[in-house]
């Protein structure tokens, strides 16, 4: 059997999901990277809802003219904003099989500088 980046993505994947969930209080960061952008949003588990969203395609964001790693932090820190307005402090960050480093680190810290606990 081939191992293809897409499978072995998703065998990691499967390995976060069975560890991370998200709640009311504590929602799940879930993260997908594509080639021209970084979409980040908050998903509450028990009730099957996204509570916030934020993407690189957004208004202020995209008018920024930035690397993908400045362009993911500037997400990052979207995110927390929007997400202690909406009442939101801690997190469960869910990497979606993507290794922890480049833009998700960026994300990641972004959101961390911002007020987000996880």
């Amino acid at each position: 059997m081939i191992v293809t980046k897409q499978f072995r993505r998703s065998r990691i994947k499967q390995r976060i999901r069975k560890v991370v969930n998200g709640s009311a209080e504590s929602p799940r960061l879930s993260v997908f990277r594509s080639n021209k952008g970084i979409y980040v949003q908050l998903i509450d588990d028990v009730a099957g809802k996204t509570l916030v969203a934020v993407s690189s395609a957004d208004k202020g964001i995209a008018d920024a003219k930035v690397n993908k790693i400045d362009q993911a932090k500037l997400v990052g820190k979207a995110i927390a904003e929007k997400a202690t307005q909406a009442g939101i402090t801690s997190v469960r960050f869910d990497r979606n099989g993507y290794l922890y480093h480049g833009r998700i680190k960026s994300l990641a810290e972004g959101a961390r500088e911002a007020g987000l606990k996880f």
